[in-house]
C-alpha cells in the first residue's frame, strides 16, 4: 500500500493541472541502511509492486528512476506529461461564485496519528473515552484505501465541468493550500470554505475534531484531495451526477 500511496500521490501533481494522461513516470526508492536482510527482500519488492501497479492503473508505466541506500525508506518518483495547451487548467482562473470542491474526504491525518496511538497509552489515555479501537480501524483502513486511489477522475472533471483551477491538498494541508490556490488567481477573490468531508472520527467525535483540528485543518496530507474550483452553474447541473 505504500507504493500505491506514493504513485498517487506523485500523479496528483499532473492531475491538479487537469492532465489526467503521465506519459513518463520515475520512481525514486531509499532502502533503509538498517533493514535486515531478510526485511530488505520482502520489502523493498513489495513498495516496488505496489508503485508500479498504480502505474499500470493510471495508464502508464515506471521508465527509470534511482535507488539509494538511506537511513530511512523513502519513495517517489516524478511525473511527466507533454500536452497541448488545451489539455491542461492553470491554476489562476478562479471567478466569483465560483463553487469550491473536495474530490477526497479529510481526516487521513488524524486517522493514521490515532491507529498509532493505540499502542501509545499516553496519547491514546487522552482519547479511549470518546472512541473505539474499531472506529479507529475503521477510519484507518479508509483513510489508507483513500491515499492509494488516483485523483483521475477528478483531473477528467475539471474539463467536463469547467473548473477555473485546482490544487492537491498535501504537505501544507487544507488552509495552507487553500490559501495558496487564493493568492495565485488573477481575479480578486477570496475563498469561504465549509462544510468539510471528514471520517469517522472526524464526524461522529467532537472531542477529537478539538483536539486535533490543526491536523485536520492545516496538518500535512498524503496523497488527498484535489481542491478545485468549479463554475457553480454547471456543477450544480450535473453536480448530483458525480459520486
Amino acid at each position: 500500500m505504500q507504493g500505491k500511496i506514493a504513485c498517487a500521490n506523485v500523479l496528483s501533481d499532473l492531475y491538479a493541472m487537469g492532465v489526467s494522461e503521465c506519459d513518463n513516470m520515475l520512481m525514486l526508492l531509499g532502502i533503509s541502511e538498517n533493514f535486515t536482510y531478510t526485511q530488505r527482500q520482502v520489502v523493498t519488492p513489495m513498495m516496488i509492486q505496489g508503485f508500479t501497479d498504480l502505474c499500470a492503473e493510471a495508464g502508464t508505466s515506471v521508465n527509470g528512476g534511482q535507488t539509494v541506500i538511506n537511513p530511512w525508506v523513502i519513495i517517489g518518483g516524478v511525473a511527466s506529461a507533454v500536452c497541448n495547451k488545451s489539455e491542461f487548467i492553470m491554476p489562476d482562473g478562479a471567478v466569483a461564485g465560483d463553487v469550491l470542491v473536495l474530490t477526497k474526504p479529510l481526516g487521513t491525518q488524524v486517522a493514521v496519528n490515532a491507529h498509532q496511538w493505540i499502542e501509545q497509552p499516553k496519547w491514546w489515555d487522552k482519547v479511549k473515552d470518546v472512541i473505539t479501537t474499531e472506529q479507529v480501524e475503521e477510519a484507518y483502513m479508509a483513510a489508507t484505501y483513500s491515499m492509494a486511489r488516483l485523483n483521475r477522475t477528478g483531473a477528467r472533471l475539471m474539463h467536463s465541468y469547467g473548473a477555473h483551477g485546482a490544487t492537491d491538498v498535501t504537505g501544507f494541508g487544507l488552509l495552507g493550500h487553500a490559501r495558496n490556490l487564493a493568492s495565485a488567481q488573477k481575479a480578486p477573490v477570496s475563498f469561504k470554505i465549509h462544510t468539510l468531508p471528514g471520517n469517522v472520527i472526524t464526524s461522529t467525535c467532537p472531542c477529537v475534531n478539538t483536539q486535533m483540528w490543526f491536523c485536520f485543518s492545516a496538518g500535512p496530507y498524503e496523497s488527498c484531495c484535489l481542491h478545485h474550483c468549479q463554475q457553480r452553474t454547471r456543477f450544480q447541473a450535473k453536480g448530483r451526477s458525480v459520486r
